[in-house]
């Protein structure tokens, strides 16, 4: 048996949901070979997945949204890197409460990248999400060598706001070893960088962006890839429209513009952890994350391994804080049935809080009608 699934954010880590259900499905079967492999689709807890996984887990000082310094981490294991964006520049980078939709920075995911080329890396997948950023990956370019001016020939300030004031771009100091280093974009979003569908419209609101906020970022957005394209070319307005640009405010942008390959993030996060080679062996996979609904089925976690495992032809199973698809919904997925934390405590706070030894009556459940 395998276990491949998400964190139920806020509640337990990827590690733990893993931890959880092995115990449940040994208490009922004591000898039950089971193999964890935690996954995740790019976003926040991808270098603790990676971790799992055998990677060395490499902590580095780096700027946080705010500027102020944190201790940030990316993973690495031979020539292969997995940098995670929101280890720098994420919404948990943010005081409680605190949101900063104008001013966040990108520019301490730029120092992570950097980090990753010091230590030799000659392949970077850079995981983008649960960013607390919309500059369009001005502040990480700017952390590799890029220069944003005002009309002055100051830099602009930090954040998406602070792009309208830009007046000229100059890439030509980027990091020279970004030439020789195959860049993947890993993201579970394929978002232009602006419009009804872009970075600020789609996502700022989640990171306290009001509506006059929205407006003012797709605008600055706009006039920073037009800045763009005078400095580079036509590639710039190209990168703009293709998916994955609006990716966690628009870094996916910046990362185009490095020469990067865009990748839905849970195939490559699969590739990378070893997936295949695990399923081989497994009987049975039981996938899951927080929250099973729309979303999932739209590049997140277990839709993604379910995918994997039915072309395996492996049959699949999920766990979950919150169900809200039908089983119709779960089948075409590839998901044979869903166990919600909800199906053995009604109380959804109690579900939250106490989620560890929930999962583990939930994992009971699953060894009783699987493997019995």
């Amino acid at each position: 048996m395998l276990i491949a699934a998400d964190k139920f954010k806020g509640s337990l880590t990827a590690v733990q949901v893993a931890e959880r259900v092995t115990a449940g499905l040994r208490n009922v079967v004591p000898d039950a070979q089971v193999e964890a492999l935690p996954v995740a689709d790019g976003g926040d807890g991808t270098v603790d997945a990676a971790v799992a996984a055998g990677f060395e887990r490499r902590k580095v000082r780096v700027a946080g949204p705010l500027g102020h310094e944190v201790t940030a981490a990316f993973a690495l294991r031979g020539g292969t890197a997995v940098v995670e964006m929101a280890e720098a520049s994420g919404l948990q980078r943010l005081p409680a409460g605190v949101f900063a939709p104008l001013t966040a920075s990108t520019y301490g995911s730029g120092e992570l990248l950097r980090a990753a080329l010091d230590a030799g890396a000659r392949t970077v997948v850079f995981g983008v999400g649960g960013s607390a950023t919309t500059d369009g990956g001005a502040g990480m370019l700017s952390a590799l060598g890029a220069r944003f001016l005002d009309a002055d020939g100051e830099p602009v300030p930090p954040g998406g706001g602070g792009l309208s004031e830009l007046a000229s771009a100059d890439l030509s100091g980027l990091d020279p070893r970004l030439g020789s280093v195959e860049l993947v974009l890993a993201s579970d979003v394929d978002n232009p960088l602006t419009g009804p569908k872009g970075a600020p419209a789609v996502y700022g609101p989640q990171k306290g962006a009001s509506p006059d906020d929205v407006s003012a970022l797709d605008a600055a957005l706009a006039h920073y890839a037009k800045v763009l394209e005078e400095a580079v070319g036509a590639k710039a307005a190209e990168n703009a429209a293709s998916p994955g640009a609006g990716a966690a405010g628009g870094i996916g942008y910046g990362a185009l513009l490095l020469g990067a390959r865009f990748r839905p993030g849970i195939e490559v996060m699969l590739e990378v952890l070893g997936f295949a080679p695990a399923l081989e062996w497994a009987e049975l996979v039981i996938t899951g994350e927080g929250s099973l609904d729309e979303q999932t089925l739209h590049g997140k976690a277990p839709a993604g391994v379910a995918a994997a495992a039915r072309a395996a032809d492996k049959e699949v199973v999920a766990v979950c804080g919150r169900l809200a698809l039908l089983p119709e919904a779960l089948g075409r997925a590839g998901i044979r049935r869903a166990y919600p934390l909800t199906s053995v405590e009604p109380d959804v706070a109690k579900c939250i809080s106490d989620a560890g030894p929930i999962l583990e009556r939930v994992a009971e459940q699953i060894a009783r009608d699987f493997l019995n």
